[in-house]
């Protein structure tokens, strides 16, 4: 199958040049590889341009004001494809991929001929732990599947002891929104409702139905909730444990903590109301008491934690969206 790696870049040349030599050392490696820089330097070209990656074919754009932030430079590395692309895969600029990624991926496609798109599993983030068969752990700070087990973050544990938990199993989505995303690295493959943009992969013809939405601005979050909301209308989604990579979360290019905390909020409500755009009573309930609860437990950390005036503005960014989602919600653009 002919692969096309889009990667979408700003101002991390050094990032660009450590997922590149990542890529050189897979088993199997994408035909096309194009790179769409929003940066106002030049580095990230010179980075490029001086290296020889060799066994990729390397298309490099820069891009100006109206095609910058991630959507919109995806969409434009989507209009750039090659013709012949069967799969694109995404990766952030701040991955380094496993040997075998893009083979597993691409194995999925061909096990799994209703996927529209697979995504990967981010080693880097995973708490899993094998679990010893002979002990036995305590579900309320423990979540297992399939054999490994995860420690419950304190926001999972307050939230269990308010009914405020889902049931579902990483990634699916509950009526309420607010479910878990991370499955551990066991080797198996995933149906699912949606996976991580930083590592994710769709079949060429789903790009002919739909782009990435330009509600979506700049930095973006929730931008990969929201594709594969819309991609579920035309096929499935898997997640390929096997297809793993370390997603290091560059810090710079990253917005300040107020607008992140709006983006957790407001974003949040729009892929939720997308994903059920006429959920019941209880489930708006739950949805807006784990919003405020997840935005006092910030409040919190200025008593406690490390980045005091970082973990303020992340509540108060919150709790400004919070009120503006109440007043006047967005308009959900189901395209």
């Amino acid at each position: 199958m002919i692969l096309t790696l889009i990667i979408c870049t700003y101002k991390r040349p050094d990032a660009v040049r450590s997922l590149l030599t990542s890529v050189i050392s897979c088993s199997l490696k994408p035909q096309y590889t194009i790179i769409v820089d929003g940066s106002p330097d030049d580095d990230t070209l010179n980075t490029v341009s001086g290296i020889v990656f060799r066994d990729l074919h390397i298309e490099y754009y820069k891009v100006d004001d109206k095609d910058r932030g991630l959507t919109r430079q995806r969409n434009y590395g989507i209009s750039k494809l090659p013709d012949n692309t069967e799969v694109v895969a995404f990766l952030d600029d701040d991955i380094k991929v496993e040997p075998d990624y893009f083979a597993e991926l691409i194995k999925t496609y061909k096990s799994h001929t209703d996927a529209i798109g697979v995504g990967g599993i981010d080693l880097y983030s995973s708490m899993y732990i094998k679990k010893e068969s002979s002990l036995e752990y305590n579900k309320f700070h423990f979540y297992e599947l399939n054999g490994w087990i995860i420690r419950e973050p304190i926001r999972y544990k307050v939230r269990k002891l308010l009914g405020l938990m889902t049931d579902l199993r990483p990634g699916l989505i509950p009526e309420y929104s607010h479910g878990r995303s991370s499955l551990p690295p066991d080797g198996n493959i995933y149906q699912v409702e949606h996976f991580m943009g930083c590592s994710a992969s769709y079949r060429q013809v789903l790009f002919r139905q739909i782009r990435f939405s330009d509600f979506f601005q700049g930095y973006s979050l929730y931008e990969d909730f929201d594709f594969c909301v819309r991609a579920l209308n035309y096929g499935k989604l898997y997640i390929n444990t096997n297809a793993k990579v370390w997603h290091y979360h560059e810090p710079s290019g990253r917005p300040d903590f107020y607008k992140y905390g709006k983006m957790v909020v407001r974003n949040g409500w729009y892929v939720w109301r997308l994903r059920y755009p006429t959920p019941t009573f209880k489930a708006k309930l739950k949805w807006h008491a784990v919003t405020i609860l997840l935005a006092h437990i910030r409040l919190a950390n200025v008593m406690t934690g490390p980045a005091r005036r970082n973990a303020l503005m992340d509540y108060l960014g919150r709790m400004i969206a919070w009120i503006g989602v109440c007043i006047k919600p967005p308009v959900i653009r189901n395209h």
